[in-house]
């Protein structure tokens, strides 16, 4: 998704998303559309030193640990957060870029001139 800058417009009311940049948005849409994603992916984002050990992330909600590891997968394969196994822990982090690119989509880029 290429986005101009200058414009007053966020890219989705600027101009209609090609059909590839629409089919790739829908996937990062749908992985944080459930709210045990959304939090997972807020959890780890706000993590101190930026990454969190799944173990910080299961005790904040009532699912069993498959549950969380399936919430997990999804946001992985979305692109939205990465990991890395140290020891018997798995510690994940976000991947700004793909974070940022759901909030260009609805944010203006510049305030329009004369405002």
């Amino acid at each position: 998704m290429t986005i101009a800058t200058g414009q007053c417009c966020a890219p989705i009311a600027r101009q209609p998303l090609s059909e590839s940049d629409a089919a790739d948005l829908a996937v990062l849409l749908k992985a944080v559309a459930d709210p045990v994603r959304l939090r997972l992916l807020s959890m780890i984002g706000s993590h101190a030193g930026g990454e969190a050990c799944v173990c910080d992330l299961t005790d904040a909600f009532e699912l069993t640990a498959p549950t969380i590891s399936h919430h997990l997968k999804v946001l992985r394969t979305a692109g939205l957060i990465d990991c890395e196994r140290r020891g018997t822990w798995v510690y994940y982090w976000i991947i700004p870029s793909a974070v940022a690119r759901l909030g260009e989509l609805f944010t203006p880029l510049a305030e329009p001139a004369g405002v």
